[in-house]
């Protein structure tokens, strides 16, 4: 082979899509390009270009633009240009233009065609849709490696653990009966079903003790020994969650439910069975923590729970629940001991956490965001104890890692100290009267979620405030105007919004301009219809059940919140192993070709749902 097709050919194998030809198809491919030059102001494509072709450019940089002439995409070194051959939607590109001297390679779109045809996996990279090339993205980065952690094994869903159907008796049955039905199943527990309703559940602990031990006639209904009041999971919930809820409970026994319906019961010998030493080390010792010390310890771990489950291919969904998962029960804890030294609440309390705790998006040791919701029953001889229970948990978290609130958005500032009546007037304010305040109070106090404590008072509060936002034009304009402040970057390298100049010099701010405009987007339909979901992926996926959101757009825009956020977990996990503090802020350069091809898919699918956002809801400002 002469030495310039060896040279394409070398250049074309160290990127994709051209990495998954086979030798031979590689070595015979260089026959098959065009080589074209275009002056630096030179129209692209080639306006004498008479057929259709991809175009790979091997250097140079060039600029795609709309009809009103703004900058879509610039081109550089290794980029694909493939509309011509109808492979990528790019209607917002109307022409382009060479901004330096560019070498081009062009391919005709029939050779192409047959490279596709006959070789499945360069076919893949070439998926018609960016949702098809999104989720190829979200399978290829979560089948690194094949091994998978002890750790990551309590990633899974509980739905993975239920191995038996769910053992019911009537509440009108004896316990003799229930107790005969327990051994002949062989189960450590049955539930009590009062019709089709979960009335309660009985253990063989319930037996021994309750029965047995405190002489019950075992022919007595099994309603006066059953335990009520049950906590219960969806089937859904991961299992690390339904750890940490059996160790604050000090329960071996939790039912499951798809929805209202009971499916099942999973108990600690399930999770024991699946899990290993290392799993839900942190879990045990939350529980056994007897000071702030103690807990301490157990968050310095979480860094390194980070770095073992992303690097066991964990999803971004469920690294960001587990994480949330034990915040919450580092927060449960510090407040359980504060109680113990405070005494017993004068009256009725829920602790709620906001921010990305709430939406159950958390990396290890972001900052504290929280609230306490109090019931109007409170008095001002209350106070005193509210005060010192906030300041107790705020330092507790400072303490664990979790650093004060930049904004003061925490229980400890008296403002986010109220009862009931208060907050409803907050909420009614901000939704009716929307400003710049409570604009940028939104991602806390609009994600709010109940931590410990009376859950009916943050209901009751929650219902008022959906039922308020609910098809509230002005407010829901004025929300989507703020969430169209965080703008995707536009390409790489050359074409990557990037940081110029100080300590982030040549990077993007990944969460600002990737994750955050998802999580703005997702608020702004749940408000707007009134859903309840707080968990973005879970908001997106409700939004896509009514009018608001398309299922299509819906299932891209899980797909690229999945893919950005791994990536900036993969990110952090190296900076974990490197023993730096994790941060958002990415170089272009610590990603390979395809991830910077499947994070242009990500950013175009932000970029047109933020279009149409803007169409929808702009108007309602002037209404």
């Amino acid at each position: 082979m002469e030495i310039e097709l060896v040279e394409i050919r070398d250049f074309l194998a160290q990127r994709p899509p051209f990495d998954a030809l086979p030798e031979e198809q590689l070595n015979q491919l260089p026959k098959s390009l065009e080589i074209r030059y275009l002056r630096r102001g030179s129209l692209f494509p080639p306006a004498d270009s008479l057929k259709g072709f991809i175009y790979i450019l091997r250097s140079g940089a060039i600029e795609l633009r709309d009809d009103e002439d703004n900058l879509v995409e610039k081109l550089a070194e290794g980029g694909l240009y493939t509309t011509d051959c109808q492979l990528i939607d790019f209607s917002r590109v109307t022409h382009g233009l060479a901004v330096e001297d560019s070498l081009i390679y062009q391919l005709s779109c029939d050779v192409l065609k047959m490279l596709r045809k006959t070789e499945p996996a360069f076919d893949r990279h070439f998926a018609e849709s960016i949702r098809d090339r999104l989720k190829q993205a979200v399978r290829t980065l979560q089948d690194y490696g094949e091994e998978k952690s002890p750790i990551a094994e309590m990633t899974v869903e509980v739905s993975d653990l239920i191995k038996k159907r769910p053992v019911m008796i009537d509440i009108n049955s004896t316990i003799r009966q229930a107790a005969e039905l327990m051994s002949d199943k062989n189960v450590s527990s049955v539930m009590i079903m009062d019709g089709t309703q979960l009335a309660g559940i009985i253990t063989d602990r319930d037996l021994r003790k309750r029965c047995i031990a405190a002489g019950v006639s075992v022919d007595r209904p099994v309603s006066q020994i059953m335990t009520t009041n049950l906590e219960t999971i969806q089937e859904s919930t991961m299992a690390i969650q339904a750890l940490m809820t059996m160790t604050r409970l000090h329960v071996h026994h939790l039912p499951v439910k798809r929805g209202e319906d009971v499916v099942g019961m999973l108990t600690a010998t399930d999770l024991a069975r699946h899990q290993s030493t290392n799993s839900a080390y942190l879990a045990s010792d939350i529980r056994k923590a007897a000071s702030v010390d103690d807990l301490s310890l157990v968050s310095e771990r979480l860094p390194d729970l980070q770095f073992q489950l992303a690097n066991s291919n964990a999803s971004a969904l469920h690294i960001g629940e587990a994480i949330s998962s034990i915040t919450d029960s580092l927060t449960a804890r510090l407040i359980e001991m504060a109680e113990t030294e405070l005494g017993p609440p004068p009256v009725r309390y829920v602790w709620l956490c906001g921010g990305s705790q709430a939406r159950g998006e958390q990396t290890s040791h972001s900052d504290q965001d929280n609230a306490l919701l109090i019931s109007d029953e409170m008095k001002p001889e209350h106070a005193d104890y509210f005060e010192t229970l906030a300041k107790r948990v705020s330092d507790g978290l400072n303490a664990c890692g979790f650093i004060y609130c930049p904004g003061d958005a925490m229980a400890t500032n008296p403002k986010w100290r109220q009862t009931l009546q208060i907050w409803r007037k907050y909420f009614n304010t901000w939704i009716n009267k929307p400003e710049p305040m409570a604009l940028m109070l939104s991602s806390i106090f609009f994600d709010l979620r109940p931590v410990y404590g009376e859950v009916e008072l943050f209901n009751e509060l929650r219902s008022d405030v959906l039922n308020k936002t609910r098809g509230h034009g002005i407010f829901t304009a004025f929300m989507a105007a703020n969430a169209l402040q965080h703008r995707p970057p536009l390409g790489f390298f050359r074409t990557f919004v990037l940081i110029h100049g100080g300590k982030h010099d040549d990077t993007f701010d990944i969460k600002h301009r990737g994750i955050v405009p998802i999580t703005d987007i997702a608020r702004v339909f749940a408000l707007d219809q009134g859903l309840t979901p707080v968990n973005t992926t879970e908001r997106l996926e409700a939004a896509a059940e009514t009018t608001v959101l398309s299922r299509d757009m819906g299932e891209n825009l899980v797909d690229a919140l999945e893919f950005i956020a791994s990536i900036r977990i993969y990110h952090q996990a190296e900076q974990i192993r490197k023993g730096i503090k994790p941060d958002n802020y990415l170089s272009p350069e610590e990603l390979s070709d395809l991830e910077r091809r499947h994070l242009k898919d990500a950013f175009r699918v932000i970029q047109e749902m933020q279009d149409a956002m803007e169409n929808r809801y702009q108007g309602g400002r002037f209404v």
